[in-house]
């Protein structure tokens, strides 16, 4: 039994399958795999969409060339296919045309009512090598910062809350002033 199975909120919602399997179900489908379960994606609130835009307003003025920023993309692991709210994966655009990315500086998801599942994916995003992964919780107004990934998952989180200003780690010059994203 996964981890992933051992929260309530998920084991609700399960149906296993394989990478190849889920993407033989086609396009249209509001879903996710996660550790080989399909998992229901849902409704997106006012606020959340807010802050996605707004955060992805903010990181595409200072990204370098060599990265691409990626909105609700998918990205595929061994047996997972998340799709974060935002992602800096590698350029250039056109390396995605026949597969998703498997690879990440950054991947940002925004919690509303999915902070339990997006804790959870913390260990996918660590055992992909995904070196900085990002939690947004703009109701609390603040952003737990996941650095340091093993097999085992990310060291412990940082938690930064309004108005500290986030240093990406991976990507110089990328930050993010919290009083101005949760303004």
């Amino acid at each position: 039994m996964t981890a992933l199975l051992e929260v309530p909120a998920i084991r609700r919602q399960t149906t296993r399958l394989s990478v190849q399997d889920f993407h033989r179900l086609g396009e249209g489908l509001r879903a996710e795999l996660l550790e080989g379960i399909l998992i229901n994606k849902m409704p997106k609130s006012p606020l959340h969409q807010f802050t996605v835009e707004r955060l992805r307003r903010i990181l595409s003025t200072q990204i370098d060339p060599a990265w691409i920023l990626r909105q609700e993309g998918p990205m595929t692991f061994v047996d997972s296919e998340p799709e974060p709210d935002l992602a800096i994966v590698p350029a250039p655009e056109d390396a995605y045309r026949f597969h998703h990315p498997h690879t990440a500086a950054l991947v940002v998801e925004v919690a509303i009512s999915s902070l339990e599942i997006d804790r959870v994916k913390a260990h996918i995003y660590a055992e992909a090598r995904i070196p900085e992964y990002w939690i947004v919780c703009p109701e609390e107004k603040s952003v737990e910062v996941y650095r340091q990934p093993s097999p085992e998952g990310y060291t412990a989180p940082i938690i930064f809350t309004a108005p500290a200003v986030i240093h990406c780690a991976v990507l110089p010059g990328v930050s993010v002033d919290l009083a101005a994203l949760f303004a």
